[in-house]
């Protein structure tokens, strides 16, 4: 699933190929996610007047008022499309017949049609905005998992309620953080990633964040020292930062808007690199589940 960086990575690429454009037509593809006549009823006509973001949620504010909010979830992927040229972000998707065949994914610049299951629309596209001048926003979908709906600015507010301090805005203070953890009994994996507690932080950069804090995962939350806290607290904001200046993370299913490889996967320490050496002390990186989720650690460095 995107995390902060990759979706803050889209929202800052799509601010400048989708706001204020207009909005010609709406195309639902998937029943599920409402009727065709609701969303051309607000969208149509419209202009997108800017791009914001909560935690993992994209949220297209709209000329007239409302929000347009899409969340990518596991398996989503926006993508798009001026003039025969496809700029992707989220998931990206490899042909299956060539992943049984054993064929790995495609690597190189850019995205092209065979990584994403062919020419678009597909059967995997659930919702396309149409724009003037041609210009297209498809949001794809393998397993369902994500969305797209309309909310006015009540209930934009309600849900914004749901969730926890932004890790880059200035209200994530350390003693703000103090107060999140204080008295937990769960582990401190868990608690970052908890998006009522801190908004955007998943699996991959919770084990970065602790590992740079060189605070292992399964420690109680509650247990923490105040310097660790402090440790914490610094690790999130640097290690944040510098995913988003290098894009984000890429394995197999991420490219950002621009069809480029987001390459903070080349500065991860610990996230997948299971058996292989710590950089900074050479033992052997461990994982373990917590949850069901991987959590990838040194034990020498991590305590």
């Amino acid at each position: 699933m995107p995390e902060l960086p990759e979706v803050e990575t889209i929202r800052r690429d799509l601010t400048k190929k989708i706001v204020g454009k207009k909005i010609i037509s709406v195309e639902v593809k998937d029943k599920k996610l409402g009727e065709t006549k609701n969303f051309s009823r607000v969208l149509v006509g419209n202009k997108i007047s800017a791009a914001e973001r909560i935690g993992k949620l994209l949220i297209l504010k709209l000329a007239g008022g409302k929000f347009l909010l899409i969340h990518l979830k596991m398996t989503g992927q926006l993508v798009y499309e001026d003039r025969e040229k496809l700029l992707a972000g989220g998931h990206q998707f490899i042909n299956n017949s060539l992943l049984k065949r054993g064929v790995a994914a495609p690597r190189g610049r850019g995205v092209f049609l065979e990584e994403i299951g062919g020419k678009l629309p597909n059967k995997y596209t659930r919702f396309i905005l149409n724009f003037a001048g041609g210009r297209k926003l498809f949001f794809n979908d393998t397993r369902r998992f994500g969305y797209v709906k309309i909310v006015d600015q009540k209930e934009l507010a309600e849900i914004k309620n749901k969730y926890g301090i932004e890790p880059l805005k200035p209200e994530f203070t350390l003693a703000n953080l103090k107060k999140i953890l204080a008295g937990k009994k769960i582990n401190i994996k868990a608690a970052l990633m908890d998006q009522q507690n801190i908004a955007g932080i998943g699996n991959i950069y919770a084990s970065e964040i602790l590992y740079a804090a060189r605070v292992k995962p399964t420690r109680p939350a509650g247990s923490l020292t105040a310097p660790e806290v402090a440790k914490i607290y610094q690790a999130t904001k640097a290690v944040l930062r510098n995913a988003i200046k290098h894009r984000g993370t890429t394995f197999s299913d991420y490219v950002d808007t621009s069809g480029k490889k987001g390459n903070f996967s080349k500065l991860l320490k610990v996230y997948e690199r299971e058996g292989e050496k710590c950089s900074v002390c050479g033992g052997t990186i461990k994982s373990l589940k917590i949850s069901g989720r991987g959590a990838y650690y040194c034990p020498f460095c991590q305590k």
